[in-house]
């Protein structure tokens, strides 16, 4: 009878290792008390801009940067564009018209795009402000993050961040940035698809109606 090797039992799951600790509204709350709040901010089309606009949009943005009395993060996440719901839309449209000239041009255009999306990687790219809160602004550190009520903690950072968030909007609107402050659905879909790596990516469905926090496939 061969003899069965023993195994380590398991003592920790990938959640253990993920830093979020629940989210609340805009507010992403860690496992240290800190917290964040998530601006996504819409792209430019840099190039397709003139000489004089690309030179005042550098120097208005390196003046946004500069005014800042509080520490951001810039994250730029990039990934394979997922085209397949435009795809669909397409055929309704060809489904739907009767105008046949209109339905060949549209079933040309919907070919072309399939064939630029197999021939080429096209990427789609996100970026986003990171506003953080730490519990240093609550006059606690270390092991005595531990016993926070998640409630206050949360109510703090609001506080804190809410003042930011605004007039970082403000700043961004000024230079001609469309930005939009992430909510729980959002976040949810931005992290599940940062932590669980796909081509084109997950859409999740509402948060609120899961009744587990824990997912898994199938």
């Amino acid at each position: 009878m061969p003899v069965q090797k023993p195994t380590s039992p398991v003592k920790s799951t990938t959640q253990y290792f993920i830093e979020i600790e629940e989210i609340k509204d805009d507010i992403l709350l860690l496992k240290d008390s800190s917290a964040v709040i998530v601006i996504e901010v819409g792209a430019v089309n840099f190039w397709l801009l003139s000489q004089e606009e690309q030179a005042s949009m550098i120097y208005s943005y390196a003046s946004l940067l500069n005014s800042l009395s509080f520490p951001v993060e810039i994250l730029i996440l990039s990934k394979r564009m997922d085209v397949s719901s435009y795809i669909d839309y397409l055929q309704g449209k060809i489904n739907t018209s009767h105008n046949d000239l209109m339905k060949q041009r549209l079933l040309s255009y919907q070919e072309f795009i399939k064939n630029v999306v197999k021939k080429n990687t096209v990427l789609e790219k996100r970026f986003f402000f990171a506003v953080p809160f730490s519990p240093l602004e609550m006059g606690v550190s270390g092991v005595n993050t531990k016993g926070l009520n998640k409630e206050y903690v949360i109510s703090r950072a609001k506080t804190s961040l809410y003042p930011k968030r605004d007039h970082l909007l403000r700043l961004l609107a000024k230079v001609g940035l469309r930005a939009t402050v992430l909510q729980k659905q959002e976040l949810t879909d931005l992290f599940y698809n940062l932590y669980n790596i796909s081509a084109t990516g997950k859409q999740l469905a509402p948060v609120e109606s899961y009744t587990d926090t824990i997912l898994t496939n199938g």
